[in-house]
């Protein structure tokens, strides 16, 4: 499969966004100098990167861009490099930012853009697609849609993971917010995004298009879906970006803007020959990349039943000019809307309902080598709902259940840990409790100590016999309570 793929021409480069992940803090805050990267967070003691670079590979994309910030290269070259994706060439690129200062997809995309020659896949490194979906469903899409009437990109929304009720409170921050969307179901067509603007000029009322209701009069309406930020696009969408410099926001302000051109007669006329260039992959490129991996079974959830509703509608009938009788390219933004569960891990309380739903999934994960197996007491309680890192110590009478236990950690005599996540090298001492918490690296929660539902920054400090809820614990505030002392 591998050499057939090689003889093809390559199709598509995937686009990995690595961002600081400020909606994390404290579990992304500095540990000392040494940055902690949203990026290779543990999801199920996996890097989250890595469910993103897997999902990529499993799709027969064999080029990778992987763009962060210039402090974060390192961690994460680091980590690709000891970990390899056999079939997957990555390139690491970074840019100065800092956590402060954000930079926009738009931006990020201009400045790249020379190393991006053909069409493309856009994703954060954060999406956790379900088995069923794979990445060659988008793909398939987008080629079906191009090649039939000139479709220039492919979205995918889905409806957020709801958490247990008590489990994440609301000093963790802000859930996801959701977005107002109108679609057209027949054509599996994104028409209508509400933007932050909009909201802010009129928050009670959407203002829709006559332009757009006259042409697709059968319009579905939501404002309970998230957008995975997964775009299949057209070549021809980064040179019309590179001609639109004011747009920052890719979300926000680009693709809102991009629905539009399809059915405002205006925009169309001036942007038509620029979406609709040559310098797209060709038709011929993308039949061989489809039918190879469709004979090849790179995934097994790909011969799942598709959902009717979204990918096997056909497209509307295109528009054809009178004069040439020639089809006019359509010029639509498709959308395909998730059926199971999936999320985007860029908030507190996502990260904590992805690692419960992966556990339910994982059924007693312990290490597989004796040595480290040795380190476990058999006098220990460990439930089956649970995953233990390598190279994890836990005493007798130690009782974990519903946790994710890093690898190099160490849980002492009679301590107790119920619906956690524990970063590598934690160190929990006898008789501490932890209910529903999440312990950034090398935290140490003292002796007979007790969290509930609370969240440390790496290498947070709990002293021996404090008890804590519904908190978030840095290092800053651990320092101010008295942690050091001038020297006279």
């Amino acid at each position: 499969m591998d050499i057939q793929l090689e003889l093809v021409p390559a199709e598509f480069l995937a686009i990995v966004l690595c961002g600081f992940g400020n909606e994390l803090v404290p579990l992304t805050s500095d540990h000392g100098d040494e940055p902690s990267l949203k990026s290779l967070l543990p999801l199920a003691n996996v890097p989250i990167i890595d469910y993103c670079l897997r999902w990529l590979e499993e799709s027969g994309i064999r080029d990778v861009l992987v763009i962060c910030p210039a402090i974060h290269r390192p961690a994460i070259s680091h980590h690709i490099h000891s970990h390899p994706h056999s079939s997957v060439r990555i390139d690491i690129q970074s840019y100065e930012e800092t956590a402060e200062t954000g930079v926009g997809t738009c931006t990020l995309l201009r400045h790249f853009s020379s190393r991006i020659a053909r069409d493309f896949v856009l994703l954060p490194c954060d999406f956790i697609p379900p088995p069923s979906l794979p990445l060659s469903t988008l793909l398939n899409k987008f080629r079906t849609d191009t090649a039939s009437d000139g479709s220039i990109a492919t979205t995918c929304w889905f409806t957020p993971p709801k958490s247990e009720k008590n489990t994440t409170p609301d000093e963790w921050g802000h859930h996801a917010p959701t977005a107002s969307i109108v679609w057209d179901k027949p054509s599996g067509t994104l028409l209508y995004i509400d933007t932050p603007d909009e909201q802010d000029q009129n928050s009670d009322e959407l203002e829709l298009s006559m332009s757009m209701l006259s042409r697709y009069p059968k319009t579905s309406l939501s404002s309970n879906l998230q957008d995975s930020h997964v775009y299949v696009c057209k070549r021809s969408v980064l040179d019309l970006l590179n001609e639109k410099r004011h747009f920052d926001s890719f979300r926000e302000e680009f693709l809102p803007w991009l629905c539009k051109v399809q059915y405002q007669r205006t925009k169309r006329q001036k942007y038509q020959s620029a979406l609709n260039s040559s310098t797209n992959t060709s038709q011929s490129v993308a039949l061989k990349h489809s039918t190879l991996l469709s004979t090849t079974q790179l995934n097994p959830a790909s011969h799942l039943p598709r959902n009717k509703s979204t990918a096997t509608s056909a497209p509307q009938s295109p528009i054809t000019s009178e004069s040439s009788h020639e089809i006019t390219p359509s010029l639509r933004v498709g959308i395909h809307l998730v059926s199971d569960v999936a999320a985007r891990v860029n908030n507190i309380h996502t990260f904590m309902e992805m690692n419960r739903r992966l556990l339910e999934k994982a059924s007693f994960v312990l290490p597989t080598d004796p040595t480290d197996r040795a380190l476990i007491d058999q006098k220990a309680q460990i439930s089956t709902d649970t995953i233990v890192g390598d190279s994890t110590k836990i005493d007798e009478r130690a009782n974990v259940k519903k946790s994710v236990i890093g690898r190099h950690c160490s849980i002492g005599k009679m301590a107790k840990i119920v619906g956690c996540v524990l970063f590598d090298h934690c160190v929990v001492e006898d008789g501490a409790k932890l209910e529903g918490c999440i312990l950034g690296k090398n935290t140490k929660v003292g002796a007979k100590a007790e969290l509930v539902r609370c969240i440390t920054q790496p290498g947070y400090e709990v002293d021996p016999g404090e008890s804590v809820k519904n908190e978030k614990l840095e290092v800053s505030d651990w320092t101010a309570g008295g942690g050091f002392e001038e020297s006279d």
